[in-house]
């Protein structure tokens, strides 16, 4: 049971770890109702539009990464109000992680096309680094 993920443990496997006398000493309605409250405990998978999973291995550390995008089916509300200041920071976080995003996505785009445009030997600005050189050169 230890290789087996949450989700993919079953009610009846948890009820075996207790002990047989405690298992064996719940009436029909007792152990109806635990079995009840631990499929409530179980979390239940729900399909992902992305499920993206990969490690990057350092020299001396490894990270991993999850990137799943679902529908929200979770029960629970927020245990704690949100102030207005709590929702301009974690607005202003969103705004600067979006943005870091598209810079760096830009900036990736650019260099791949100015690198295609070296290596297909395509010149924009034909006979200006000539006259710079010269100039230079004087």
């Amino acid at each position: 049971m230890a290789h087996k993920l949450h989700s993919e443990r079953t009610v009846d496997e948890y009820l075996q770890r207790m002990e047989p006398e405690t298992l064996s000493s719940l009436s029909i309605q007792q152990l109806t109702e635990v079995r009840r409250v631990l499929e409530e405990a179980i979390p239940k998978q729900s399909p992902k539009l992305v499920d993206l999973r990969f490690v990057v291995d350092l020299v001396v550390i490894r990270y991993y990464l999850v990137l799943w995008v679902g529908k929200d089916r979770r029960q629970s509300v927020r245990c704690y109000p949100q102030t207005p200041l709590t929702r301009l920071n974690n607005f202003m976080a969103a705004c600067l992680i979006l943005l870091s995003l598209n810079v760096s996505v830009t900036a990736s785009l650019l260099m791949g096309a100015y690198l295609v445009k070296s290596a297909a030997g395509i010149n924009l600005l034909p006979g200006h680094l000539e006259d710079y050189v010269e100039e230079s050169l004087k």
